[in-house]
């Protein structure tokens, strides 16, 4: 607006502050993480019908999952993936975890 002075809103991030080892692991845990859901969103892939009739799962949403991008993390603390609301790689219809 005419008239109007900028401002800009400092934070500090969340990296500051942190030693580099902690940064590395936190890097390390993320990579970890990524590859995780890469591998089960393959292998819920590799499911035939009958196995994925018994984790109450359709093709269609095998198919949704598989597509998604392997840093697209269902359980990351964000509201995007809040707000999604998809099927975690290897869960069935009640949310457990089937895939340890």
């Amino acid at each position: 607006m005419k008239g109007q002075k900028g401002f800009a809103i400092a934070h500090r991030s969340p990296a500051q502050g942190m030693n580099p080892r902690a940064l590395i692991g936190k890097a390390w845990g993320h990579i970890k993480r990524w590859h995780q859901l890469a591998e089960q969103r393959r292998r819920l892939a590799t499911l035939n019908d009958e196995a994925l009739k018994d984790l109450g799962l359709s093709r269609a949403d095998v198919l949704e999952e598989s597509e998604r991008p392997f840093w697209d993390d269902p359980l990351a603390d964000s509201p995007e993936s809040r707000a999604r609301g998809r099927l975690h790689a290897g869960e069935g219809q009640a949310g457990q975890c089937l895939c340890r």
